[in-house]
């Protein structure tokens, strides 16, 4: 903006001054989450999308304040919470105000007996999920952000988690929610337990990045604690034989709640041995007793039938302990000239094969190691992930790189006519192909937006808007 100075005084006359912040470290941590690129830019002290002013909310009508005045100013709004966005969904591209929901995280309301739980948006992931298991319950919902990331952040980029293929992503997960519109409007959206009143408007605000409202607060499922949990890591002769026995036990109607397919440069890493020289899957299943034995019975009735063999539960139990650890990407981009970049995908099982070999094929040249690995199971298909890591002389190089990886990725996707996103959701990096990957469905999603957001103040640049 030209002129900050007037908004700026007129938010310092509505909220109190501490939270009105315009200083230059809280402004310039506004131009990053935790993208690789975001980080790498970061390293070399260019803040692109900065704020003019971040504003920490901590109730609804403080929300509703400041979109008022942001409507009067004609100024941008982007909200924010603990910024664990791999893909630039918080980042302000056109400056304003960035809208810190961190501190909202006064209301937990906990229902034993409908097994449910609602906290307020910028409750972190994690310690919601430590309270609960002290209780006996659990959320379903794994991330390996999990300690990282905000329930409203959840919602806002359709996040999902390890153990998804038996809980579902965070759109199976969500009973009701709260948000308040760009005009201030405060909406209750809910089903319970299931209704059938016209459209699940719950599916508005799911994925919609901020784009349309801001959301206040989030009732989630919660689950008892499973009785038992069966682990084991199988040696596979090939992908394909593995992408097979994770389209057979869907058809089968297994639920195992982990199911992850490596491929041989990722087994290395996920077993932790240098010499693995075969894709490795490692399995989950759980329940009351006799459903969790007559699962892994079931699966391992197909993994026979396609060439599989046991390897024993060591490999599976070491990354059950380790799910959450990131550091291995965080250490290499805090080197000069390292970079790392996880981008999932997802597609059908008549094209997810011939997707993973031409984007293996496409990527091998760009980056030291070129790692796969398949999760999140359905019927008609499952996600992939891209794993790359490598060094360039500089960091800017770096940068260089890490722009060409995403470049390349989406144009092969695109091609294959593939998802571009399975959970990290579209953010800054995905936008520029959102048109062309939503098709004629990104013109229902204009419309929306600009039913709900007539003055486009909610996180311009993000999902082609």
């Amino acid at each position: 903006m030209s002129n900050i100075s007037p908004l700026i005084s007129a938010l310092k006359n509505i909220m109190p001054e501490k939270q009105v912040l315009t200083d230059i470290d809280t402004l310039q941590a506004s131009s990053h989450d935790t993208w690789p690129l975001s980080t790498k830019l970061r390293r070399l002290g260019c803040h692109d999308y900065q704020a003019d002013v971040v504003v920490k909310v901590t109730d609804e009508q403080q929300i509703q304040q400041v979109l008022a005045l942001a409507r009067d100013y004609d100024t941008p709004v982007t909200p924010r919470a603990l910024a664990s966005s791999v893909t630039g969904q918080p980042l302000p591209t056109r400056g304003g105000i960035v809208m810190d929901l961190s501190e909202m995280t006064q209301n937990r309301e906990i229902n034993t007996t409908n097994m449910t739980v609602e906290v307020s948006t910028g409750y972190n992931g994690g310690e919601l999920e430590d309270d609960l298991q002290q209780m006996g319950w659990t959320l379903g919902h794994s991330p390996q952000s999990l300690y990282q990331s905000s329930v409203g952040g959840w919602l806002s980029t359709l996040a999902t988690g390890q153990f998804s293929s038996y809980y579902g992503g965070i759109e199976d997960l969500i009973t009701a929610y709260t948000v308040i519109l760009a005009t201030g409007e405060r909406v209750r959206l809910k089903a319970s337990p299931r209704a059938a009143m016209g459209p699940d408007l719950r599916q508005l605000f799911i994925g919609a990045e901020g784009t349309l409202g801001i959301v206040t607060s989030v009732q989630l499922k919660m689950f008892p604690l499973p009785q038992t949990r069966l682990y084991d890591s199988l040696e596979l002769p090939s992908v394909e034989a593995g992408l097979n026995i994770m389209r057979e036990q869907a058809m089968a109607g297994l639920r195992p709640f982990l199911l992850r397919l490596y491929d041989t440069a990722e087994a290395r890493h996920a077993m932790q041995n240098p010499t693995q020289n075969k894709p490795v899957m490692f399995l989950g299943t759980q329940g009351v007793d006799a459903v969790a034995h007559a699962e892994m019975d079931a699966f391992m009735t197909i993994v026979h039938r396609h060439g599989g063999t046991s390897i024993g539960t060591e490999g599976v139990l070491k990354w059950m302990d380790r799910r959450f650890d990131f550091s291995t990407v965080e250490k290499l981009l805090d080197t000069t000239g390292g970079f790392a970049e996880t981008i999932e995908v997802a597609h059908t099982w008549d094209g997810i094969a011939s997707l993973y070999h031409d984007l293996n094929k496409t990527l091998t040249p760009l980056a030291g190691e070129v790692l796969s690995h398949f999760s999140h199971v359905y019927p008609q298909g499952t996600s992939m992930y891209m794993i790359l890591l490598g060094h360039e002389e500089t960091d800017q190089l770096a940068v260089d790189k890490l722009r060409t990886v995403w470049r390349e990725t989406m144009r092969v996707c695109l091609e294959h006519n593939a998802e571009l996103s399975h959970h990290h959701g579209g953010g800054l990096v995905r936008s520029p192909y959102a048109r062309e990957s939503l098709g004629s469905a990104h013109l229902l999603l204009r419309r929306v937006k600009h039913a709900l957001d007539p003055n486009g103040i909610l996180n311009p640049g993000k999902l082609g808007l």
